[in-house]
């Protein structure tokens, strides 16, 4: 069973069509890049995904499950990391972990098991009575990643996670989500405009002005130019005049 497949889906904001018969399916234990220039459709489709946005043209499945006719199961195996931080600024990190545990009906023994177990990984044990605004934002970022993974989903979704980022924190955040995504067989996508966030080991997923120009893997779909940086720039230079 694959972890997410999405076909056809399509959604316009009034006259403006933001994605276009977009379709793909991730494989569990795979991490996909999602790449595209600001204003793509990536955040589009990340709201779809999440239900923030009704679909309007297209099926999404998670696990198995339909977005549409199951929402509640499909979004179980959900864990999400949005653009835009959502943390309570004013509470510790723990605070926030056991919010969101309740919220998914987390026995309170159970969620502090997982919340110990999450601050340990993320190596945040230390930090759980730190107020998050008192955080860097690679550490804010790592609560949200703790957070997202608290009811052990299956599927990850990361929209533009490093951006505020320095080089060095983005490095250290892409490499422990690729970890984390070996040592749980965890199906993530990770969206990004940044080429070096995107590994030749990795399936690849291009979007531009709403619509798939190249998918598969992303040593393939640079093979035939001397770079992935030439071939993105080609593609969506190609689209861009269409």
């Amino acid at each position: 069973m694959n972890a997410l497949e999405v076909s056809a889906v399509g959604f316009a904001y009034g006259p403006r069509q933001a994605l276009q018969d977009v379709g793909f399916r991730l494989e569990c234990g795979r991490f996909t890049a999602l790449l595209g220039p600001n204003g793509a459709g990536k955040s589009t489709l990340i709201a779809l995904l999440t239900r923030l946005y009704d679909l309007q043209q297209g099926e999404i499945q998670v696990l198995g499950c339909s977005l549409r006719r199951q929402p509640r199961q499909a979004l179980r195996q959900l864990g999400v990391v949005f653009q835009q931080s959502t943390l309570d600024l004013d509470l510790s990190v723990e605070q926030n972990l056991r919010y969101h545990a309740a919220l998914h009906g987390m026995p309170r023994r159970a969620a502090q098991a997982r919340i110990d177990e999450e601050l340990a990984r993320q190596q945040l044990g230390e930090r759980r009575g730190d107020k998050v605004r008192d955080l860097n934002g690679g550490h804010r970022r790592r609560v949200e990643i703790a957070r997202a993974l608290l009811h052990r989903p299956r599927l990850l979704l990361l929209d533009e996670a490093s951006v505020g980022l320095d080089p060095a924190s983005r490095l250290a955040l892409n490499q422990h989500v690729r970890q984390l995504c070996r040592d749980d067989d965890l199906a993530v996508l990770w969206t990004t405009h940044l080429l070096d966030e995107v590994q030749a080991s990795d399936e690849l997923l291009i979007l531009n002005r709403g619509r798939l120009v190249a998918q598969g893997p992303a040593s393939q779909i640079g093979a035939d130019d001397t770079s992935l940086s030439a071939t993105f720039a080609r593609l969506t230079a190609s689209e861009a005049g269409a």
